[in-house]
């Protein structure tokens, strides 16, 4: 029976960082991925560990691939990925406080990607304006879509079928 459960863990992780890069290469595709606004449908998947913390990995190793493969700076690789990593943590252990749940990615990214911008790719601008970019972006992706999935999901029973 451990065996079913690491094989189902792994698996979900798998599919989240794939669903992960396809959805960023479909917002890139739209000039939505990068730079100061950012609405990366991908982000919505952070709501995921409300539902399986298998999903954290996912995230991470899917955000690092999908930063490598949309040809982001080395520091946004690494910086902006421990954003996703961050707040896919920060919504797990807000899963029994659903309602707040996507706010732990929307506030990670809103305070470490702007430096990013800065200090990576040295766009002009202030770091309050980039951090009101880069939150609405999250509140689109995070907020809105992420709580479109939650629903979903609920509805959906999914993960509790894999248990």
């Amino acid at each position: 029976m451990k065996n079913k459960k690491k094989i189902v863990n792994v698996s979900i992780a798998a599919i989240t960082a794939a669903l992960y890069v396809v959805l960023t290469y479909l917002a890139s595709a739209l000039g939505l991925a990068s730079y100061a606004v950012q609405v990366r449908f991908s982000e919505a998947l952070t709501i995921l560990p409300l539902f399986t913390p298998a999903a954290i990995p996912g995230l991470f190793v899917g955000c690092i691939l999908a930063n490598i493969l949309t040809g982001s700076a080395v520091w946004d690789v690494i910086f902006g990925s421990l954003a996703t990593l961050l707040g896919a943590f920060g919504t797990y252990l807000l899963k029994k406080h659903k309602i707040l749940a996507t706010l732990p990615p929307i506030v990670a990214n809103t305070v470490i990607v702007p430096f990013v911008l800065l200090k990576v790719y040295n766009l002009e601008g202030t770091y309050w304006f980039f951090a009101m970019t880069v939150c609405l972006g999250e509140v689109i992706s995070c907020g809105v879509l992420g709580t479109l999935l939650r629903k979903s999901l609920e509805k959906s029973n999914l993960f509790d079928k894999l248990k």
